[in-house]
């Protein structure tokens, strides 16, 4: 896989990413869904801190939650620059094609999420009492300190889970729970390939 082949499938993931969190943000109202089936949803809402809406504040309480978001921002822009120092190498040296097909997704994923934390708070303006607009005269927060744009859900199941389970018995359960993004999809996509196609990615070379 060469790199315009590469170029080309990162700006696919992006595109699709980005046009389907500008449409939500800028049609729905912050806790806004729209049922597609009954277990799928467009469910509109943000996330300011990592994974599962965890804040890094939360694991740093001697930092402000603001602290944190720049903290975290700065460190995933860095991160998403290694990422993209490793798939160029990989490419150069004609490295596995499934290595490189992982590597696209996580860094097209990646890349996605950090648009959002760096620039959505100076391109819209607040979703919580209103639909957003793109480009006010004033956003919702500086840069560095966007929020993620979620709006994927899944309940596929709901139910009082079964007595007889240790610790959580008889209380009420929603599978799948979390609310994630086409880069989310992504960079999920990438991780799979590694775990499950691990002897293609990292094939054995051979010694002399």
């Amino acid at each position: 896989m060469n790199i315009k082949k590469v170029s080309f499938l990162i700006i696919v993931i992006l595109l699709i990413d980005q046009i389907s969190k500008v449409y939500v943000k800028t049609h729905f109202v912050l806790g806004e869904d729209v049922a597609v089936f009954n277990w799928f949803k467009i469910y509109f809402i943000e996330n300011s801190g990592m994974a599962w809406g965890t804040k890094l504040s939360d694991i740093l309480p001697f930092m402000t939650d603001r602290t944190a978001k720049v903290c975290l921002t700065v460190f995933r822009i860095f991160a998403i620059f290694g990422i993209g120092y490793w798939l160029v190498n990989t490419i150069k040296k004609k490295e596995s094609k499934t290595l490189v097909l992982a590597l696209v997704f996580i860094f097209a994923g990646a890349l996605g999420n950090i648009l959002d934390s760096v620039f959505y708070g100076v391109l819209f303006d607040g979703s919580s009492s209103q639909v957003a607009s793109f480009l006010p005269a004033e956003g919702y927060d500086s840069l560095l300190h966007g929020k993620v744009v979620d709006m994927l859900y899944l309940p596929i199941w709901k139910g009082y889970l079964p007595e007889w389970l240790p610790g959580i018995g008889g209380e009420y359960f929603t599978f799948f729970e979390p609310v994630f993004n086409i880069a989310d999809v992504a960079i999920s996509i990438g991780f799979c390939i590694l775990i499950f196609f691990n002897k293609k990615a990292f094939p054995k070379r051979e010694e002399d």
